[in-house]
């Protein structure tokens, strides 16, 4: 007969390290992809590069492009320091003012001007921006709840083609749609059936609409096109999360606000980043075509007003300080959303 072996409890003394938190995780991941970029194996080496060929030969011609269009006329900065008149010869062989056009543009005679152009390209910009994630997020949320395939493809459908349409007919489209009922002006003819004003209104000629008028118009042409990441981003989320969610008697708003959202945040984040550099390089076509004399206070943008100063007066020495200005600005704002992301811990571009 042998003896049965019992185990016994081995008796805790209070003196075992306690659980790390939670919140130091994120803290073990980020020295982890440093190790990472530290590894040896992750170098460039002339056997990596040969190994890649196929995928370098590829990306050759886009970088061709890339030089050719966007790094090789940035000689043409110089501009910026000279009176420059075409007729003089080369741009080496014009008149240099030093900083006087940079002068003119901020403090001079045009000064306050420009400064009024800068807060309107922001405000729309900015405007167009929330409004444009928020509707597309809001969007994804929604199509990602259609159980029903065939119904959602045609609601996808229907939301991209706008996308397709050029902006000189989207402009055409607003300003109709904007128009008096005699017109064909709907939204005027919608607010009077609903007793919301008494007369109609002439949205084109009273500024301090303007800005949404941009914002709504982009957000018609392009929220179903800007919801296509966010859908990919959706679909790569672990259907498990929604079985334990609904196992714990999670409804469907739920699981929208404590999984869906929080797992497409590093998207988010990553697509304003981006689109941050873009804050002063604001739709050109819709400023100018929807803009008017009576509402040029608030219509007109840098790239409206380089167009204007540059080719229709000829004063190609201050478009290019306004262009300069607008590059400075967008690199200043990508790199600020980037370190305050990082500061958030969340995801970056670099």
């Amino acid at each position: 007969m042998t003896d049965a072996t019992v185990s016994t409890p081995v008796p805790t003394t209070g003196l075992e390290p306690a659980p790390e938190p939670a919140s130091s995780s994120r803290a073990q991941q980020r020295k982890a992809r440093k190790n990472a970029a530290k590894d040896p194996k992750r170098k460039i080496t002339w056997d990596r590069v040969w190994a890649q060929r196929a995928l370098l030969a590829m990306a050759v011609p886009l970088l061709l492009y890339q030089i050719l269009f966007k790094y090789v006329p940035v000689y043409g900065w110089a501009i910026a320091f000279q009176h420059y008149k075409p007729g003089r010869g080369s741009i080496w062989n014009q008149q240099w003012v030093g900083l006087e056009n940079f002068y003119n543009l901020f403090t001079g005679v045009n000064g306050e001007r420009f400064r009024q152009v800068v807060v309107n390209t922001m405000g729309q910009s900015v405007l167009t921006l929330i409004v444009g994630t928020f509707g597309a997020i809001v969007l994804a949320l929604l199509l990602n709840e259609v159980k029903n395939l065939p119904f959602k493809r045609i609601l996808q459908n229907i939301t991209y083609m706008p996308h397709f349409l050029s902006w000189v007919i989207v402009a055409s489209l607003a300003s109709v749609a904007l128009s008096l009922p005699s017109s064909g002006g709907f939204i005027n003819q919608g607010l009077m059936s609903l007793h919301l004003v008494d007369e109609p209104v002439l949205f084109l000629t009273e500024p301090n609409y303007f800005w949404e008028i941009v914002a709504g118009t982009s957000l018609w042409k392009e929220l179903g096109w800007n919801t296509i990441l966010y859908l990919a981003a959706i679909t790569a989320i672990d259907p498990g999360l929604y079985e334990a969610a609904e196992v714990d008697g999670a409804g469907r708003y739920r699981k929208m606000f404590s999984i869906t959202l929080p797992s497409i945040r590093p998207t988010i984040v990553v697509l304003l980043i981006i689109n941050s550099g873009w804050i002063l390089s604001t739709n050109f076509e819709l400023p100018y075509f929807l803009g008017n004399g009576l509402v040029s206070e608030k219509s007109e943008t840098i790239d409206v007003f380089v167009l204007r100063y540059g080719y229709q007066l000829g004063n190609y020495s201050l478009a290019v300080v306004a262009g300069i200005f607008k590059t400075i600005v967008a690199v200043i704002l990508v790199g600020s959303a980037n370190l305050a992301a990082k500061r958030l811990n969340q995801e970056t571009l670099v």
